[in-house]
């Protein structure tokens, strides 16, 4: 069997990092515990990573770059924009409930801790993967007529915020039904606050 190669072991580093991340948040969690719970050394850990900030802000590339590869597969589709948000919706809520460490990594420690990456990730340069997907999106639904033509991070902002809403109170065990039997209703809300009228 083949030895797993520095890129992999390093994409493994940082699935069970991103655990210790979402749970503990981002002070809380050191280089240590991350190579206690990866089963290496300290010393070997800061060969793929020479900090934790530099670990953190791959963390939230690779995410980035998780969410905007699936919305472009939903872009690359031949779908209505309504059916895209469905589609949007569905596959955000499904990464919630699959691998929670994912969206939990996103809203406890990039959104919370913005000091932590502001000498890396200024702006939207660690999310421009999504972003930039989010972009086309909108812009499509806009050149199609479904869409009212706005300002970008007004839409975005609704559109993320239903989303990261749900996946909070979900978190919070307040919901009182599966976050995936409100799939259809919250991508419903999100069409007709961004249609054309």
């Amino acid at each position: 069997m083949a030895r797993p190669t520095k890129e992999e072991r390093k994409i493994s580093i940082m699935t069970k990092a991103l655990e210790l991340f979402s749970k503990e948040g981002f002070y809380q969690t050191t280089m240590p515990s991350i190579a206690e719970k990866i089963g290496m050394s300290v010393g070997n850990l800061y060969n793929y990573f020479t900090s934790k900030e530099m670990l953190a802000k791959d963390l939230i590339l690779y995410i980035a770059n998780i969410l905007g590869e699936h919305i472009r597969a939903i872009n690359e589709s031949d779908r209505t924009t309504q059916e895209k948000i469905e589609a949007i919706v569905h596959m955000y809520f499904k990464i919630a409930k699959d691998r929670p460490e994912t969206i939990e990594y996103f809203l406890r420690v990039y959104l919370s801790n913005r000091e932590v990456f502001q000498n890396c990730c200024s702006g939207m340069i660690c999310v421009s993967a999504f972003v930039t997907e989010m972009m086309i999106f909108f812009e499509e639904g806009v050149r199609c007529g479904e869409l009212r033509d706005q300002d970008f991070f007004s839409a975005f902002g609704l559109f993320m915020g239903y989303l990261g809403g749900m996946v909070f109170i979900n978190g919070e065990n307040i919901l009182s039904k599966p976050l995936e039997e409100y799939e259809h209703t919250i991508a419903e809300n999100i069409y007709y606050a961004l249609k054309t009228r």
